[in-house]
């Protein structure tokens, strides 16, 4: 007899694997220690951390009375579509003590999905590519690390591109860490 999986060819097909950047950054608690934990748990929720830039110290953008930041970004992989990635990013973010608070305030962990291949995302909950990705040197900084000549999807300028054009002058200081 046939096993269930050969009797519905859709059970066996996987989605390919594809090439994310995510952005992480903490201003609350041990920042460091928040940055790599969620490093750490992104493969038990689908996701395969490939490369991590250096960590960066940052200057708050948008609300500006909270603590500095500690950034960076992440190329993964995941066969995760992108509404799936989201919910399983922000899985870690709860386990990690992420709760709703004052929007752009403190937080213990974010992750933002940057850039998913060259798709574009455009609903409610979900803005690919993020739509401050050329606004803010505190993720492109990290992101040129990882992909200097990489292509936004919709403008086709360069990380490069988009760093030496941006208006934001925030502080960006590389942490030298072990």
């Amino acid at each position: 007899m046939p096993s269930p999986e050969s009797q519905n060819p859709k059970s066996k097909i996987q989605n390919p694997v594809k090439r994310v950047f995510l952005s992480l950054g903490s201003n609350v608690g041990d920042r460091l220690t928040s940055l790599r934990r969620a490093l750490e748990m992104l493969p038990s929720v689908g996701v395969n951390v490939a490369r991590v830039s250096s960590f960066y110290k940052t200057e708050p953008v948008d609300f500006r009375p909270q603590p500095w930041f500690v950034n960076c970004v992440a190329e993964v992989t995941t066969e995760l579509m992108p509404l799936q990635l989201l919910k399983a990013l922000q899985k870690v973010e709860r386990a990690l003590g992420r709760r709703a608070g004052i929007p752009k305030g403190p937080r213990p962990i974010d992750i933002d999905i940057l850039l998913y291949e060259n798709v574009v995302v455009r609903s409610s909950v979900l803005t690919i590519p993020h739509e401050r990705l050329g606004d803010r040197r505190f993720v492109l900084i990290p992101l040129q690390e990882l992909a200097a000549r990489l292509r936004h999807p919709v403008t086709q300028r360069t990380v490069l591109d988009m760093l030496h054009d941006t208006a934001d002058s925030s502080q960006v200081v590389r942490l030298k860490t072990d």
